[in-house]
């Protein structure tokens, strides 16, 4: 995919793919598969390792939640890098921009394994963060060659389930990574260099396994770099402002990645501060969501039936703020007692150290549901900013999206912050995170009603 406005044509005519093997036949597919699910998987195993580690509790009961920051470290490299990156993904061949990328995850892994023995000593964060941060970078530069190449690799009527098994392996990847850190901090407490010595492995066997991966030739060698490269093109812009319906689908998907970013740091924040379960079971409460959302995906894309059904979004968006609400109640079980009779915030004492509700089993299952109401939400809104397009405006349209969504998560973190300061301030047990989430889903909820559209139409 590419966010650059161009006014030459691509120099390489549409590939002949006809002659290539079938998918599962194909070593290129498996070997875009292992590099996709390996890259996937690091990148949510490093960055749930330094969310973990970013909350401390210490022995009298105080915590310090720097979740935020990290959030906010990890997003902004995207910002940064995505329009450059669909630049180069168009004007050098994919394949070479996603072996060298593998290798500087390599590189940067390494340097993580220097910073968590850094921290290990001194119990800084700095120098793990500026790796976070590194790792973003690479995983905004990997994106637009890893997406954009499936077309020039695989034949044309294998790209629907090819999409679809990269997509679930995934989900699988989100899952595995998050659920491994929680188990590396809790069974090798103190011993970081297990958690590294991970990280390194993984990024090697994703570097050897792009080298499975098809060579291609460039898409458009003679492509100008200009100042929209960096940026959302001109054309883009006109397109979205002439366009309302497709102009507020980015807004809604930017918003809903912004609460999507808040999710998993409130939910390390209930694990390890007010449930007090540990790094391992916080994972699988962040890991069990991803199930949840990986089935939502399913029954959404089965629902459908051929066109964009906006009902479904509805029922995400409701079921989404119910599941929030119920997450946020606390162990007495009454979030009226946080406002006071003048409608003002009021301070509880003791409130802070009641455990959540739900506990750790009820929250379990709550969350599942959460990621499949989730999985609902996504899919119409997803299809619908796919297919609203000119043709000539798809890819550029995705990038422009992947912008405005880690905007949205960037912003997450900053919010978070502020969140997890509100709720320290007034002593709240942090289940209430969940409650401020719900809060911000609210305006979709009762004001984005597009229609349904028929994709057989198009």
């Amino acid at each position: 995919m590419s966010s650059t406005e161009t006014t030459s044509e691509p120099v390489t005519e549409h590939l002949d793919t006809a002659h290539l093997p079938t998918l599962y036949a194909d070593r290129s597919f498996w070997g875009m598969v292992t590099t996709q699910f390996l890259g996937a998987f690091n990148d949510n195993l490093f960055k749930q390792l330094i969310l973990l580690l970013s909350i401390t509790v210490a022995v009298g009961g105080a915590t310090e939640d720097n979740q935020g920051t990290a959030t906010l470290i990890f997003s902004l490299p995207f910002l940064l890098v995505t329009g450059i990156a669909g630049y180069l993904a168009d004007r050098f061949p994919k394949r070479s921009i996603i072996v060298l990328c593998k290798v500087a995850e390599v590189v940067i892994m390494a340097l993580g394994a220097i910073a968590f023995s850094r921290y290990s000593q001194s119990h800084s964060l700095l120098f793990l963060y500026f790796v976070l941060f590194l790792m973003g970078s690479h995983s905004g530069f990997f994106g637009p060659a890893k997406y954009g190449i499936l077309p020039e690799i695989l034949r044309d009527d294998d790209l629907p389930r090819a999409n679809g098994f990269i997509l679930m392996t995934t989900f699988v990847a989100i899952i595995s990574g998050t659920v491994v850190a929680g188990i590396i901090l809790d069974f090798f407490p103190g011993k970081l260099w297990v958690g590294s010595t991970a990280c390194i492995l993984t990024a090697v066997l994703g570097t050897l396994s792009a080298l499975f991966v098809r060579k291609v030739p460039a898409a458009n060698s003679q492509l100008k770099l200009q100042a929209s490269s960096f940026a959302v093109p001109p054309d883009m812009m006109r397109m979205l402002l002439d366009d309302r319906p497709l102009h507020v689908a980015l807004w809604v998907s930017s918003m809903f990645w912004l609460l999507a970013g808040l999710v998993p740091n409130a939910i390390n924040a209930l694990g390890k501060i007010e449930l007090q379960i540990g790094d391992k079971r916080t994972s699988y409460l962040n890991g069990v969501i991803s199930i949840g959302i990986a089935l939502g995906c399913v029954i959404g894309g089965m629902a459908s039936r051929g066109k964009i059904d906006f009902r479904l979004l509805r029922i995400g968006a409701i079921g989404m703020m119910f599941c929030l609400a119920v997450l946020a109640i606390p162990a007495d079980g009454d979030i009226s007692l946080l406002v006071g009779k003048d409608g003002a915030l009021q301070h509880l004492p003791g409130i802070g150290e009641s455990a959540q509700w739900l506990g750790f089993w009820g929250s379990l299952v709550m969350l599942l549901f959460l990621g499949a109401f989730t999985g609902l939400f996504a899919v119409p809104l997803q299809v619908f900013m796919q297919t609203r397009p000119p043709d000539d405006k798809k890819g550029r349209m995705i990038a422009v999206m992947n912008q405005a969504n880690w905007i949205g998560i960037a912003i997450s973190g900053v919010l978070y912050n502020a969140i997890a300061a509100i709720i320290a301030t007034f002593d709240w047990p942090r289940s209430i995170t969940f409650l401020f989430i719900a809060a911000l889903m609210l305006p979709v909820a009762l004001f984005y009603h597009p229609k349904n559209e028929i994709l057989s139409d198009r």
